[in-house]
């Protein structure tokens, strides 16, 4: 694809619309609000603006600079001509691609900080007089890419939150769990392999289990990520199971734990009777499961989450499995320790997961009602699927690219948005911004110089084509946890 035609096609006749004599256009990337997002995510995580840049940097120069001049921008003008209906002058695309790279600077919010509602994360600006057209061109395509990343680094951090706060309730010893406590588990699910992609980064930045295979490579283009980067274990699917067939799963069981001696192994035990497997199956296995070497986590995912795993009797002792759930059964079964702050953990041997339909609500739940029985919320992982990453959009956090300053003629003009039939979200920021920390806070301040714009923390990350102050996922993710 023509790296010229990754924008909305309105845009093709802006460069012709601006007041004669424009020079500059100044924009940012926003989170204007956070009226559709879970409960908690308060604030937004700035993440995945190297990888973006990186992509759309890459992207340019094999679809667009690395292209004879003559037969890309011919491509273009025979398009745009079809398309808009007339005859489509492209001079200004033959002056970019004389050019060889994107005028703009970018500037950014460090990422794997985070930053509240209504405060700008990134800006970009046109570099040479002649493109003033390039940065706004360029905003559809920074949309699209960019709110993904962010809004599911934000959900990702609310889940750990809820984790660590019911760690340190029931489990406190353990915290270094809940970096694995949160499994994505969306790749399926996701609006294709991009999204997957994406939205998988956002979620690998905060947790460390990931099924999105993706986005090891990814991490490594554009991010140097070096060594281990997400982790997971052996695991069965519905699809095994029923070919080990239903009369003999406690043989697909044994065959299983045969294949694998050693390490975790989760095995999906709800393809038809749960409590069946949990009665009936594990009983008999008990000592095959306490003389592995490694863990055997069961996998339910099928039915109400909390009740499956907390049990539909929110105290011990429940007449039925339904009553009781996955994990006082499997405490029935497998029994464990009490820890110093008096909470049943399950003997190292078994454990248990659940990965369908989560979301952030749920998690509090599953973890409140395990508390409530006197069971370390440790016990537990919960895959993060397409249930939370897909049911976003660019609107979860109102995320925004606008125009707040342009130059006309030398003269620099502040100009603003504020529809008077909104109400009050749509309302922009005035003018070059300037994002301040104080008291460990981003506070934004607009209507400012030249001077002080290139001040504050909003530090140049892309310029003229060039990468400056590269940041790693290692470092990223230290951030994260020191905010935790």
């Amino acid at each position: 694809m023509n790296g010229l035609l990754l924008t909305d096609g309105y845009k093709t006749g802006h460069h012709q619309q601006y007041p004669k004599g424009t020079e500059e256009v100044y924009s940012n990337w926003t989170p204007r609000s956070n009226k559709y997002a879970p409960k908690g995510c308060d604030k937004v995580v700035s993440f995945g603006q190297q990888y973006v840049f990186k992509w759309l940097h890459d992207f340019f120069d094999d679809n667009f600079f690395s292209k004879p001049k003559v037969s890309i921008c011919n491509e273009l003008k025979e398009e745009l001509s079809m398309y808009l209906g007339t005859d489509y002058d492209v001079t200004h695309y033959e002056e970019l691609h004389d050019l060889q790279y994107l005028p703009i600077k970018v500037k950014s919010l460090p990422e794997g900080v985070e930053v509240p509602i209504r405060v700008p994360m990134v800006t970009v600006v046109n570099t040479d007089k002649k493109f003033y057209w390039i940065t706004n061109f360029l905003e559809t395509i920074l949309s699209t890419m960019l709110w993904q990343p962010m809004t599911s680094a934000s959900i990702a951090l609310c889940y750990k939150r809820i984790f660590k706060k019911w760690t340190l309730l029931t489990d406190k010893d353990n915290l270094a769990f809940i970096d694995f406590q949160g499994h994505d588990f969306s790749m399926r699910g996701m609006g294709g392999l991009q999204s997957a992609i994406s939205s998988g980064m956002g979620h690998g930045a905060v947790f460390l289990g990931s099924d999105t295979l993706p986005i090891i490579s990814s991490f490594r283009q554009y991010y140097n990520a070096k060594g281990f980067v997400v982790g997971s274990v052996n695991a069965t699917e519905h699809s095994v199971m029923c070919a080990g067939t239903k009369d003999d799963e406690l043989g697909t069981f044994r065959a299983l734990m045969t294949t694998y001696p050693t390490g975790i192994l989760s095995v999906v035990s709800d393809t038809w009777d749960l409590w069946k497997v949990l009665t009936v199956y594990l009983p008999e296995l008990k000592e095959e499961v306490l003389s592995r070497d490694g863990k055997l986590v069961i996998r339910p995912d099928s039915g109400d989450p909390v009740d499956i795993i907390c049990g539909e009797d929110q105290s011990l002792g429940g007449e039925t499995p339904k009553d009781k759930g996955v994990v006082e059964l499997l405490w029935d079964i497998f029994g464990g320790t009490v820890n110093e702050q008096g909470f049943k953990v399950l003997d190292g041997h078994i454990g248990a997961i659940y990965g369908d339909s989560i979301t952030t609500e749920r998690a509090e739940n599953i973890c409140k009602r395990l508390h409530d029985k006197g069971f370390a919320t440790t016990n537990v992982v919960l895959g993060i699927g397409s249930f939370t990453y897909q049911f976003n959009t660019r609107d979860t956090f109102g995320f925004a690219m606008k125009a707040t300053s342009v130059v006309v003629n030398g003269e620099r003009r502040e100009i603003f948005k504020d529809p008077i039939t909104d109400d009050g979200v749509k309302k922009s920021a005035k003018g070059l911004i300037k994002v301040n920390l104080i008291d460990d806070e981003y506070v934004l301040v607009d209507q400012v110089s030249p001077e002080e714009e290139n001040k504050g923390e909003l530090q140049v990350i892309y310029e003229n084509g060039k990468f400056l102050n590269q940041v790693t996922i290692q470092e990223i993710r230290e951030s994260i946890n020191k905010n935790l």
